[in-house]
């Protein structure tokens, strides 16, 4: 298929790349523009110098930029994806953004005759490399429908939610439980090293009880490390738990839990640790004294 992909950050980068080694027509777009040439260079696409040319002619637009105004920016905005888009195409946004901005594009899309796909993606930027992203999509099923194999192709998961919106809904319900698990497993590990265990041995043996999780597997190790330089950054949780919270306070959900990691995160932040991994949560333990 012709498609164009806007945004090459960590995860855009190698998801547009999965879609040209899949055999598709791909066109790109990035602000940062020697990001663009390297990935040309290293997957053989096009490059566009504005959303609105990268979407020209393509089927299916894919996008992954960084929040609700560059969501509008974007797709709304002067040169954004809808002017070079014809009536019966596809545009799917990955961006981990508000439902509210997911309703506000489908409106402005479907005035043009295009389809809008909220479709937030889990499992970070190892998932975007591997190609084994959870995706969550709120539209119409016919657009999804059609949209479906070629999201599969950076997935291992392509899931239908609901109308617009509920994909965003459902990213949220996905960052208010790794929120809970990460200072969890952070007062765990802790608790092991100061009551005089093995932290190691301990993850090793509770990891094959009821306590095993994506976080302890892929994260446990690191932190009784004490390693942080990597993975998905405290910004880019405060950001998307701002977004949580926001949305609980129009439905009535209470999150306090959510609400008192979000400041735990705040702290990691005036420490300096705002592009640490989210699991640096313990750090705020091990400097407790």
């Amino acid at each position: 298929m012709k498609l164009a992909f806007l945004g090459l950050g960590v995860m855009g980068y190698p998801m547009a790349g999965h879609l040209s080694h899949a055999g598709h027509q791909v066109t790109v777009f990035n602000r940062t523009a020697p990001k663009a040439a390297k990935w040309a260079e290293t997957y053989g696409g096009r490059i566009e110098s504005t959303p609105a040319a990268a979407a020209q002619g393509a089927e299916i637009v894919l996008m992954c930029v960084g929040n609700d105004d560059d969501v509008r920016s974007v797709i709304t905005g002067a040169n954004g994806a809808l002017e070079g888009m014809a009536a019966g195409t596809i545009l799917v946004d990955h961006t981990t953004a508000s439902a509210q901005v997911a309703r506000e594009m489908h409106a402005a899309a479907a005035a043009k005759g295009v389809a809008f796909l909220d479709a937030p993606v889990s499992g970070g930027q190892a998932g975007a490399e591997n190609g084994k992203l959870t995706i969550m999509v709120g539209g119409e099923a016919a657009s999804f429908a059609k949209a479906e194999r070629v999201l599969a192709t950076y997935a291992r998961a392509v899931t239908l939610m609901g109308a617009s919106g509920s994909g965003q809904l459902t990213k949220m319900v996905n960052q208010i439980c790794i929120a809970g698990l990460v200072q969890a497993l952070s007062e765990g590990i802790n608790f092991a090293a100061r009551a005089g265990l093995d932290p190691a041995l301990v993850l090793d043996v509770i990891s094959k009880g009821a306590a095993q999780s994506w976080q302890m597997e892929n994260r446990g190790k690191t932190m009784i490390a004490d390693q942080f330089d990597f993975g998905f950054a405290v910004n880019w949780m405060r950001k998307d738990l701002a977004i949580c919270l926001a949305e609980a306070r129009t439905n009535g959900a209470a999150l306090p839990g959510t609400a008192l990691v979000d400041q735990f995160y705040a702290r990691v932040q005036a420490k300096g640790g705002g592009r640490w991994d989210t699991s640096s949560l313990i750090r705020l333990l091990r400097d407790a004294g």
